[in-house]
This record gives C-alpha cells, sequence and structure tokens, in this order.
C-alpha cells in the first residue's frame, strides 16, 4: 500500500542547530498515529515540514504520491493537508465565526459549500453556535481548542496533523476533544496526533511512532506497546510501571498544626468581576504552613484569576487576601512578593540569550549586598563578596533543581520541560514562604511531568514553602498535595483530601468525566490495564 503521507531522511535545522536527523515516517490513508516521544524531540517540526512551514534541508516529503518537499504551506493545505499548532491556533481579537470564515479560506469562493462546512462544524461543537458572536480570545482555554480544532477541519483535508491538542485542559474537556477527533477520523479523515501524555495518545491511536532527539526511535501498534514497558520506560516514562497516584510515597505533613494555627495564606469572600460575570465569587480557603493544597475545575471556573488576585496582578472587588496574617489585599504584587509570595506563570518567560547560570544569578538580583557599580568595575571587596554569595546560591539552586547538566546551555536551547524547571528555580531564587504554581506540567512530556512530583516534593522538604498548585494532571496533583479544592463558575464546590474531592459527584460531573485515561494522564501502566 502506497503511504498517504511518507517522510524519506528529513533533516531540518533552525539556523546552526539541527533538529530532525533522517526522519522515515509514514502514515496509510485511514489512519490515526500518535507521533509521541520527550520535549525537543522534534515532534512538531516533523509536522512542520510535512505542512510546508519548515523546508527540509535533506530527504522528501511526499503526499497522496506527490513530493511536496519545499512547496509553500498554503500550496500543501490546497493538496488536502491540515495542521492544527500547538498553543494558541486561533485569532484572539476576532469572533468565532470570523475564525471559522477564516478558516474556510479554501472554499470562500462557494458561498454554499463554505456555509455547509460550517454547519458540520457546528454539528461537532454546539457551544461554538452559541458563542459565534463572542472573541476568541474571550473563550475558555477548551473553547479555543475546540475553534481551532474545527477551522482545521472546515476544508474537510485527507490528512489532519494535530500538535497538543490536550495542552492545559481540563479531563472532562479533554474527552470530549477526544471524542470530536475520533468523529473525525470515521469521516475519512487520516489523523496524525501530537501528545504530551502517553496514556492518552495510545487509547486513541492504533500506531505510535516515538522520537528522541531528533530521531525515530521506536514505532509499531499501540496495542503492543501498551504491553511493553521496557519500550516506554527506554523512550518516554521515567517509571512505566510505577503510577505516582499508587506509589508509597507519603505526603510530608508538619506537626500540630491544627485550626488557624499554622495559617501562611487565607482568602475570605475573595470576588472579582468582569462587567457582569464573577469571574471569583466569594471564595475561600486556607493555605498552611508546610502544606501543599491543590486547585482544580474545568477551564474557565476561575482558578487563574484567582490566583491573579492573591499575587495582586488583579484588584478585589470584595472580601480580603493575608498573608502570614497580614492584610495585603491593597498591595502591589511587587511588596506582596517581598513579603514571600512567589509566583509561575501558564507561560515561563526568560532570557532567551542567558545561559541557565546566568538566569539564576540574575534572579538573585534582590539579594546583592552591594549593587555598587563603581566598586563592581574596581572588584573591590564588598562587591566581589556579594558576587561569591550569588555563585554559591547559583550552585545551591542548580544541584537543588538538578541543573547541573544544562548550566552552561541557553534558555533558548531547553525544551519547555527544562525552561519550567529553571523557572521554578528563578521564582526560588526570591526564598519564597508561600508558592503559587499555575499548571506546571503544562505542555511538557509525561517523562518530564512524572518527575515533577518528586521534585515539587524535594522543594518543600528543602525550603519548607507552602504551595498552592493549579493542575489539570491528577495523577500528579493528588500525588503531591495535602488537600484539594476544587471551583466551578467561580466558586468552591468542593474541599478535602484529594481523594474526598476526586469522587465528590459534582466534581465527576462538571470536570473529571468518567474517563480514567483522561483524568489521569500521567502514571504509566495502571492506565493502560484499566482499558483492557
Amino acid at each position: 500500500m502506497t503511504a498517504l503521507l511518507e517522510c524519506s531522511g528529513v533533516d531540518v535545522s533552525y539556523g546552526q542547530v539541527q533538529v530532525l536527523f533522517d526522519v522515515d515516517f509514514a502514515v496509510d490513508e485511514g489512519e490515526i498515529v500518535a507521533l509521541l516521544g520527550t520535549n525537543g524531540a522534534g515532534k512538531s517540526t516533523l509536522l512542520k515540514a510535512a505542512a510546508g512551514l519548515v523546508r527540509p534541508a535533506k530527504g522528501t516529503v511526499t503526499f497522496a504520491g506527490g513530493d511536496i518537499t519545499g512547496r509553500a504551506a498554503d500550496s500543501v493545505a490546497r493538496s488536502g493537508v491540515a495542521l492544527m499548532p500547538g498553543g494558541k491556533s486561533v485569532f484572539p481579537t476576532l469572533s468565532v465565526d470570523e475564525n471559522l470564515r477564516l478558516g474556510g479560506w479554501l472554499v470562500r469562493d462557494d458561498p454554499e459549500r463554505l456555509a455547509v462546512a460550517r454547519q458540520e462544524v457546528l454539528d461537532l461543537f454546539p457551544i461554538l453556535g452559541e458563542r459565534r458572536h463572542e472573541m476568541a480570545g474571550d473563550l475558555s482555554g477548551g473553547e479555543q481548542q475546540m475553534l481551532g480544532l474545527a477551522q482545521a477541519f472546515m476544508n474537510r483535508p485527507r490528512l489532519l496533523l494535530i500538535d497538543e491538542l490536550s495542552l492545559g485542559l481540563a479531563p472532562t474537556i479533554v474527552g470530549q476533544l477526544f471524542e470530536v477527533v475520533n468523529r473525525i477520523h470515521d469521516s475519512g479523515v487520516t489523523v496524525v496526533l501530537v501528545e504530551q501524555s502517553v496514556n492518552l495518545a495510545l487509547n486513541l491511536a492504533k500506531r505510535a511512532v516515538f522520537m528522541e532527539k531528533g530521531e525515530v526511535r521506536f514505532e509499531g501498534p499501540t496495542a503492543d506497546l501498551l504491553e511493553r514497558p521496557d519500550i516506554l520506560r527506554s523512550v518516554f516514562i521515567a517509571a512505566a510501571s510505577k503510577t505516582r497516584s499508587g506509589d508509597d510515597r507519603r505526603p510530608y505533613r508538619p506537626s500540630n498544626v491544627t485550626g488557624t494555627e499554622g495559617v501562611v495564606l487565607v482568602c475570605r469572600s475573595v470576588t472579582r468581576r468582569f462587567g457582569g460575570i464573577r469571574a471569583v465569587d466569594e471564595v475561600d480557603l486556607e493555605l498552611h504552613e508546610g502544606r501543599i493544597l491543590g486547585l482544580i475545575g474545568p477551564n474557565g471556573a476561575g482558578k487563574t484569576t484567582l490566583l491573579d488576585c492573591v499575587s495582586g496582578f488583579l484588584a478585589v472587588d470584595g472580601g480580603r487576601v493575608l498573608l502570614h496574617g497580614e492584610d495585603v489585599s491593597d498591595w502591589s504584587p511587587y511588596r506582596r512578593a517581598r513579603a514571600g509570595l512567589g509566583r509561575s506563570f501558564q507561560d515561563a518567560r526568560l532570557y532567551p540569550s542567558l545561559t541557565v547560570e546566568e538566569t539564576l544569578a540574575v534572579a538573585l538580583e534582590r539579594h546583592l549586598e552591594s549593587r555598587d557599580m563603581a566598586a563592581a568595575a574596581l572588584h573591590l571587596p564588598a562587591s566581589y563578596e556579594s558576587e561569591l554569595a550569588i555563585a554559591d546560591r547559583v550552585d545551591e539552586l542548580v544541584e537543588l533543581m538538578g541543573l547541573g547538566a544544562f548550566r552552561e546551555k541557553l534558555v533558548s536551547e531547553l525544551s519547555t520541560g527544562s525552561r519550567r524547571i529553571v523557572d521554578l528555580a528563578c521564582i526560588l531564587a526570591q526564598d519564597p514562604s508561600v508558592l503559587l504554581l499555575d499548571e506546571p506540567s503544562s505542555g511538557i512530556a509525561q517523562k518530564e511531568t512524572e518527575a515533577l512530583g518528586p521534585l515539587l516534593l524535594r522543594v518543600r522538604e528543602h525550603t519548607g514553602c507552602s504551595m498552592l498548585v493549579i493542575e489539570h494532571d491528577m495523577s500528579l496533583l493528588s500525588s503531591i498535595c495535602d488537600e484539594m479544592v476544587a471551583l466551578e463558575l467561580g466558586g468552591v464546590i468542593a474541599r478535602g483530601t484529594p481523594e474526598d474531592v476526586l469522587s465528590h459527584q459534582r466534581v465527576i460531573e462538571s470536570y473529571l468525566g468518567t474517563e480514567e485515561k483522561v483524568i489521569r494522564r500521567s502514571g504509566g501502566r495502571r492506565l493502560a490495564k484499566s482499558r483492557r
């Protein structure tokens, strides 16, 4: 059988950095293929090469028997290839309707066909029809992914390339999207899916291809790979036979914490409105010293908005925020940070042209005892000793975060997962007593996700800081947190131990759904077995 898409001996470079090395990759018509691998493996670059967004330095790309190597992206799209890029794939300042019209650019001269295509995608995603006049940027993350998938499907491609469909989405939304992908495939579309969660991808696709460091390492039927932990472990999973939720590790629990004793962060009836919408609706929560509190909820539930209120980036419309017993509701973000509040964001913004070591040194600037430029230029003792102290602290952070192998690398050369670890190290450079983490596993590969849980526990043991963590990966979050709070439509719907919250009927209905494979994205073999 002739492959619908075939990449033969493909090399791709970005400037002087080669990303793909002699890659052979083929997809037969009618398949769903999962393209897996660690961050930086070259998966997205391979999709871009197939879609005409990057030109291979060597090798050929053929589609439906025709050579499309080096053809412009619009020409490749006209031949029947559609790419849904990872991350943001919509135009945020345009309405849903306008985004769909742009998605149908290939049939824009045929109004009847465009109307039929529009109706088809609205049948797949009814919520988009309800919100067709809203700005795409005002949609939740899940709805934006739906819109991106709808745009890609508007022209009824023969081959649909999807890059990280589940990125940063709630489990119930992931389940809906994967069901739509199955329906699109059943309509006759061939699908290649890049996905960070091996559990999700292998339960959807019939065949998997694993990439590592720009090369294809393994490929085969998913039914065989699900029973081969040696292959999964060697390429992708740090511990395929050991789930995070089922290991023997007990969470650290500080002694003598009762009532309000040891409370480091308090939200009292915190409310935030956007126009007539209550994004955060009278939320109450307490974070105790040395504890980890997990915050879950569907996209648009108000989780990130709550963190913005706590950290001072948004003013509260009602209620108070207390840090170490002091009302900080009117404090600036800078003042709250000086008081011991650290905050990460979903997108780590680091200096791409600095090394990891230099980035950490910059993050430690607030601890410099001497900032005199003349003293630094003349290497006076005060400046010299201050720089030595910073260098020692950089060494400590590198050791704590396991960044020794990346110390001299430029930040721009790191994978997404490694950049997130550097970002976390920069936050720890502040010596925070309370740490707010917004989806720390978003966009990183499963191997790195499974290593993140032990790392966060090690940080907690080493620094003693308390953590408030937003996360969609339930295996990761339930393995590290002492308590969990669930939000819906800006309000608290459940709180308690992870076991109690995750079994709460309202949480299951509104957020988790019922499919274990989309609830626990990491966790290795347990999910594979549950499918059989």
